[in-house]
């Protein structure tokens, strides 16, 4: 190790940036089949960056991610930040899900140490990849220490986004990710300016815990469509759903239809959160949390998920889960 580079861990889970298509140009490809030694390879400049130790965790597309894995990620990336010598952590996703897993980190790791999650649009061997760049960059901000308690980041196409708030929005370009506050800076080179830092409770500061969790609890999402029936939550609940959020129309509106069903269901113990649909915007409180239900805040209803599930994993009352969303 270079006295004058930091170490940074690389932990790989597969994802378009391991992924390998028939030709340069083809449209289909399979996903996590390159190694993170030879995603190193493909990028000799990050040795001016820091000392890169490269560990395989998963292999997989990211669509086939679970929550059982994410915890798993979860705990590898905890150990890994917990070595003395690793400065920060850099870990390759498939976006289909990476917002997921990083937000999920954003909430439980318990570190100042920068943890920046990567991907690609293009796989590995396609005409203008942009996984190459996007690990450059990736590695670049988790050796900054202007990065450090920032909370779990994601960066794209030159952009550094908080987990808080970001997602994907376009299933094909490059510059597929965006939140509705905008990103917390972006590279100049290699050099990363960062603009602003989150305000909402993250990592050191954050009440979740992965010591005393096993397994998340089974939450279901439901997204409104006009004329929709009560089946999906009646399905849910009988499944064993410990929770459900609604991604409702606009601001989280629920058809009048469904209101009865949504009461029953509150009544019988499976908290119900209201999140909109559109992914953005702050939602106003209404009558329907005097009724013992639920509201996020402007998280959309993937966040929102996996708020609820750390919620009732760690046996938060009615009052308590709403508080969460007002404070993550």
């Amino acid at each position: 190790m270079s006295a004058d580079r930091p170490r940074i861990a690389l932990l790989a889970t597969g994802g378009t940036i391991a992924g390998a298509a028939a030709s340069r140009t083809a449209t289909g490809y399979q996903a996590g089949v390159i190694g993170p030694q030879a995603l190193l390879a493909a990028v000799p400049e990050l040795a001016d960056v820091a000392d890169v130790q490269a560990e395989q965790l998963f292999a997989i597309d990211s669509k086939n991610m679970s929550d059982a894995l994410m915890l798993q990620l979860a705990r590898r990336a905890s150990e890994l930040l917990a070595e003395s010598g690793v400065a920060g952590l850099v870990i390759t996703h498939g976006t289909d899900t990476l917002e997921e897993s990083a937000y999920l980190l954003h909430l439980l790791l318990k570190s100042a140490k920068p943890v920046v999650f990567t991907g690609a649009m293009r796989p590995g061997n396609a005409l203008s990849t942009d996984g190459p760049a996007n690990l450059y960059q990736a590695a670049c901000v988790a050796a900054s220490p202007a990065a450090a308690g920032l909370g779990v980041l994601v960066v794209m196409n030159g952009a550094i986004w908080s987990a808080r708030d970001v997602g994907k929005q376009d299933a094909a370009a490059l510059h597929a990710f965006g939140s509705p506050h905008g990103p917390l800076g972006r590279l100049a080179g290699s050099s990363p300016r960062f603009y602003r830092a989150p305000s909402r409770a993250h990592t050191l500061h954050s009440q979740f815990s992965l010591q005393r969790l096993h397994a998340l609890p089974p939450v279901g999402i439901v997204s409104a469509w006009a004329g929709m029936s009560a089946a999906p939550y009646e399905a849910l609940a009988a499944s064993g759903a410990r929770g459900i959020v609604h991604a409702g129309f606009g601001a989280a509106t629920v058809p009048d239809h469904l209101l009865p069903t949504l009461r029953s269901l509150r009544a019988r113990g499976l908290p119900i959160v209201r999140a909109s649909r559109t992914g953005a915007g702050p939602l106003p409180c209404t009558s329907d949390l005097q009724e013992g239900g639920l509201l996020a805040d402007d998280q959309n209803p993937l966040q929102a998920r996996l708020l609820l599930a750390l919620g009732l994993a760690h046996g938060a009352d009615t009052a308590g889960l709403q508080e969460l969303f007002m404070r993550y």
